[in-house]
């Protein structure tokens, strides 16, 4: 059963050693990045929660709000460990996140920026209801953006 943790003093080192494959390292930041990470935007809500199976920690992901318009939620990285993909569990874990969201209500929306060339998390995020919102960053031309009605 795949569950959202917190990240805490027991199981971030295990966190830490999450895995990616080759390919995911081009579009996703390893998993010290995305604890740094979730220290660096604190002053923008920022949380990592732990994707957890069974009681193991076998991704992450981290969530922010914008501190600009358009005002939402961002995913700004999600990570399934390499040894645990094409198993459902990242579906599974999004569906999750997005629930979590949902109930929190401070936003209407949660946006993420996905790489052209991730076709597999283009449809994991299609199927859980993300859509192409028409903005290019200029900064990552070679991006979509998507967004998620909650």
């Amino acid at each position: 059963m795949v569950s959202l943790g917190e990240i805490t003093p027991e199981n971030w080192l295990e966190a830490a050693h999450l895995q990616l494959t080759g390919e995911q390292s081009a579009f996703v930041a390893g998993p010290v990045g995305i604890l740094a990470r979730g220290y660096v935007y604190r002053d923008c809500r920022a949380r990592v929660w732990t994707v957890e199976e069974d009681g193991r920690v076998v991704g992450l992901a981290l969530v922010r709000e914008f501190d600009e318009e358009p005002l939402g939620y961002e995913l700004q990285q999600f990570l399934i460990d390499r040894r645990e993909q094409n198993r459902g569990v990242g579906t599974a874990a999004l569906a999750l996140i997005l629930d979590r969201l949902r109930a929190e209500g401070r936003w209407p929306t949660v946006e993420v920026c996905v790489k052209r060339a991730a076709l597999p998390a283009l449809r994991v995020y299609t199927k859980a209801g993300f859509a192409d919102s028409g903005y290019i960053d200029p900064d990552v031309p070679d991006a979509l953006n998507l967004v998620c009605r909650l």
